[in-house]
């Protein structure tokens, strides 16, 4: 287990309020992850994924800070862009893994 993902698991084991708003957050953060390794796997910059989707770069920025929500069409035009389709599913609660 890398340094930080020790001191995240016991920050969060620590403190059941921060855990709890971690956790209403995942989702985001599982999004916003995914997006970045995607781009980055292709070696594209933010605004070469602009490019390809007409999303500007500055939007695509803001998801990637988690300052933006992208909606479902946005996503869909980001998958496209990055040459692959958008897989969503609905998956049994489980503890986190930190």
């Amino acid at each position: 287990m890398s340094e930080f993902r020790k001191y995240k698991h016991e920050v969060l084991a620590k403190n059941p309020k921060l855990k709890a708003e971690y956790d209403a957050l995942e989702a985001e953060y599982d999004i916003i992850q995914a997006m970045i390794d995607a781009r980055k796997s292709q070696n594209l910059t933010q605004k070469e994924l602009s490019a390809r989707t007409g999303i500007t770069q500055a939007d695509i920025s803001r998801i990637e800070k988690g300052n933006r929500n992208p909606s479902l069409n946005m996503l869909k035009k980001l998958a496209a862009g990055l040459g692959m389709t958008l897989k969503m599913e609905f998956i049994p609660k489980r503890e986190i893994s930190v």
